[in-house]
């Protein structure tokens, strides 16, 4: 019945807003939720973009014909992030299953048919946690820059403990890395089903590990990881600094290995070049393969945007795949975006994708030419002027968020914008080494992924840079 709603919602949007706009929008998003009683209807859409250019375009259009199809007078509409192949649409009860005055016999039924559902969900709890399906080896495109990160990836995931233990995967922000580390997850899964697998972020685990700490419950966490048979920890440069934590997964490492688990680590760069983290840790990371994932070439960046337009169902011409990869040249998340906005524009336009369409859609991307004529001493006077700083403060060792996250940013600007070097950008913001920039810039890249106003700040930066 709701599947038929939301088609019955997609052949509407489809006269009224044209084919472009279904298939770019609504045809990856489905009804995750329903709930009579609240009149309240949750979409899921598969990532961050497309739930903000819903929001900011369709979602009238959506609550409109929905609460028409709902017979609702007014239909609460709320867009989340959600994928479709790991959700099933939940419809919530109209009115409470159990009132106040039910009596003692039924509520003991229901006790026994909680415990039962209890009873049942212990045998059958998952052997995986945070995995995203989506991230496969079968969607991987592979190239030279990621060919070794690749191999090694596959024969860990058929090999968990016994081959490159552990895998360290580096690499800048959107190159593939955390789509490696899920697939290693997901093949590893099917391989042996009763394997424990655990994905989770540096960020999540320093959370995590100060919740267990505040609530007494340190032996439960560190439990939770030693048990696993496959940890995979996504960017560990953010454990710089953090000596607690580091102490306890230095300690859940060694558990580990020496119970041959296999551990894999993702970072923004090489381990020796992580600033703030431990020797010992540094130490331990290369006993195993340490593989880099690199910028793809123009042939590998094609075959990722073909690939990409075909899971968003977009007619790709060769020529617009080869020109956006020609403009592109920062990371693959870029590109992939760079394709959702041509196939945006031209869904508004209600024109053909092509190369001028294409040219259009991406005026605000900098290209090789662009990037000659800008220094670093212009993106610096930029920044400095938008968040009414000086050069000198932006330049200084201040670590105060007000300081600290615009000079995060023009380090993130002054790497995309110009041709500089890491050592010489490092050098031009008072003395800083390499492995400090490759932080700064990560971490924008890391905040960019979920943050609307940053992506917004930075859209800013660039089109007044561009104008001098």
């Amino acid at each position: 019945m709701i599947q038929a709603m939301w088609d019955d919602f997609l052949k509407i949007a489809r006269e009224e807003a044209g084919k472009h706009v279904v298939e770019t929008w609504f045809k990856a998003a489905h009804i995750a939720a329903w709930s009579p009683q609240e009149q309240k209807v949750t979409i899921g859409v598969p990532n961050q973009f497309i739930k903000n250019w819903i929001n900011d375009h369709y979602k009238d259009l959506i609550s409109t014909h929905l609460a028409r199809l709902f017979h609702c007078q007014t239909l609460k509409c709320e867009i989340r992030v959600q994928d479709k192949k790991e959700s099933t649409c939940t419809i919530l009860p109209a009115v409470p299953l159990i009132k106040k005055s039910t009596s003692i016999e039924n509520t003991t039924k229901s006790s026994l048919i909680k415990t039962s559902k209890k009873g049942a969900a212990l045998s059958a709890r998952p052997r995986t946690f945070n995995l995203n399906t989506q991230y496969q080896f079968s969607n991987f495109i592979v190239g030279t820059s990621n060919a070794l990160g690749h191999a090694a990836a596959i024969m860990v995931s058929k090999n968990l403990g016994k081959t490159y233990n552990p895998l360290i995967l580096y690499g800048s922000t959107g190159l593939g890395k955390t789509h490696l580390m899920h697939a290693i997850g997901n093949a590893a899964h099917k391989a042996n089903p009763h394997a424990l697998i655990c994905y989770q972020s540096a960020d999540s685990f320093i959370t995590e590990f100060i919740t267990s700490i505040r609530s007494n419950r340190h032996q439960n966490f560190r439990d939770k990881y030693q048990k696993v048979d496959l940890l995979l920890l996504d960017d560990i440069q953010f454990l710089s600094n953090k000596e607690q934590t580091q102490e306890i997964f230095f300690h859940i490492f060694n558990r580990l290995h020496e119970q041959g688990k296999q551990i894999v680590i993702s970072a923004d760069s090489f381990p020796k070049d992580i600033a703030g983290l431990q020797h010992r840790l540094i130490s331990r990371m290369e006993w195993g393969l340490v593989a880099d994932i690199q910028m793809p070439d123009l042939e590998t960046k094609i075959a990722i945007l073909q690939k990409k337009a075909e899971e968003h169902a977009i007619e790709l011409p060769a020529d617009v795949a080869q020109y956006i990869a020609s403009i592109i040249i920062s990371n693959i998340r870029e590109l992939e975006g760079a394709l959702i906005r041509v196939s945006a524009y031209s869904a508004l336009a209600q024109q053909e994708i092509n190369v001028g369409l294409a040219r259009q859609a991406l005026a605000h991307c900098i290209n090789e030419s662009q990037k000659n004529n800008i220094t670093l001493a212009s993106v610096i006077i930029k920044v400095s002027e938008f968040f009414k700083l000086s050069v000198q403060e932006i330049k200084s060792k201040k670590r105060h968020k007000t300081v600290s996250v615009p000079r995060q940013i023009a380090l993130y600007l002054m790497k995309k914008m110009t041709f500089s070097s890491l050592q010489t950008i490092g050098d031009f913001m008072g003395g800083r080494d390499h492995s400090t920039v490759i932080h700064a810039i990560s971490k924008i890249g890391h905040l960019l992924e979920n943050n609307n106003e940053l992506m917004q700040t930075i859209q800013k930066l660039e089109n007044e840079i561009l104008k001098q």
